[in-house]
């Protein structure tokens, strides 16, 4: 079955009752050099498992498959589970899994899914008797409406993966890759680099996909971070899938550098109040986030070389980092 072609596809819809919900942001990929491209820049090496979220009728996923040892698909429209049923029959290493992406319980099912086994099929332990899981990544073809919400849910709860690939709105690609300090950034781009590096991989047209959408896409990669890497840094967006696995050997474990959740919550509910008014400027959009006065927050800001007259914009990761840090 060619899942590129229009023809069989529709075939293939028709023939199981499917139409397309524009609730569920359904659009098929049929441009044939999209998901290999996609596969390649997710899975360093065959021995990776693979999360993928929202596999619609399998394109994607039939390319991972082809390359990494195991793919676990989370799908949570009912309807496509008998044409995936048939479109990744020939892929005993495909499996669907039935549900919400943002209501699953990811490390239960990493924990269920990809725990490596002996012949004997007891867990593999590690030198501290912990079970030992294949390495892990995630790759997704991210319906618009919910692209910021999933990205946070698998950046955030320290999961044991080492890059998310995931295509998205290019308008959105362009947000959540800028560099902090620019006018392109915006409070999901703070989360996003403090969690992970960003960089765009490719441009993917409208045409790509079955129905067409209003507006194109772009596949972006995020790295997770290394323990001890600073969240300040920033990808490069010529680096290739295999530097960013050899950089990322070790992910998964906990960031030297990271806030306690609690600390990170109220980093990004002062990110988010900057935002909401980023015209003005911090000396206003932060003392109410951080519940300090006018006086107090400007010594602050003096305290760790910020301008008292800056707008969030202007403030780079180390910066707003600082003056949180400061605040505690």
């Amino acid at each position: 079955m060619n899942l590129s072609s229009p023809s069989e596809i529709k075939a293939l819809l028709q023939k199981n009752g499917f139409n397309f919900s524009k609730a569920l942001g359904q659009n098929f990929l049929i441009n044939p050099s999209v998901c290999p491209r996609m596969a390649e820049a997710a899975i360093p090496g065959p021995e990776y498992g693979v999360i993928e979220v929202g596999p619609g009728i399998g394109v994607l996923t039939v390319e991972l498959a082809q390359r990494a040892q195991k793919v676990i698909a989370i799908e949570l429209d009912e309807r496509l589970y008998p044409i995936l049923d048939e479109t990744l029959a020939d892929y005993p290493n495909a499996h669907v899994v039935p549900g919400d992406i943002l209501d699953v319980d990811l490390h239960k099912l990493i924990a269920d899914e990809f725990t490596l086994r002996d012949e004997a099929g007891d867990p593999v332990l590690d030198e501290s008797g912990a079970p030992r899981l294949m390495p892990l990544v995630i790759c997704a073809n991210l319906p618009y409406y919910i692209t910021s919400p999933v990205i946070m849910k698998l950046l955030s709860e320290d999961l044991p993966i080492e890059n998310l690939t995931v295509m998205v709105q290019k308008e959105a690609a362009d947000r959540l890759c800028a560099d902090v300090g620019t006018r392109a950034a915006g409070a999901v781009t703070v989360a996003i680099r403090y969690y992970a590096e960003a960089e765009q991989l490719f441009f993917v047209s409208k045409g790509s996909f079955l129905p067409a959408p209003k507006v194109d896409s772009e596949v972006i990669r995020l790295t997770l971070r290394q323990p001890g890497t600073s969240a300040g840094s920033s990808a490069s967006s010529g680096s290739s899938a295999s530097a960013s696995s050899a950089a990322n050997s070790a992910a998964g474990a906990a960031n030297t550098d990271r806030l306690s959740k609690e600390d990170a919550d109220r980093f990004f509910k002062m990110v988010q109040a900057g935002f909401s008014q980023r015209r003005k400027t911090i000396m206003n959009s932060f003392s109410a986030a951080l519940g300090m006065n006018k006086a107090d927050l400007g010594e602050l800001l003096d305290s760790v070389d910020v301008p008292r007259t800056a707008r969030i914009e202007q403030l780079t990761m180390d910066q707003l980092l600082a003056v949180y840090k400061a605040s505690r």
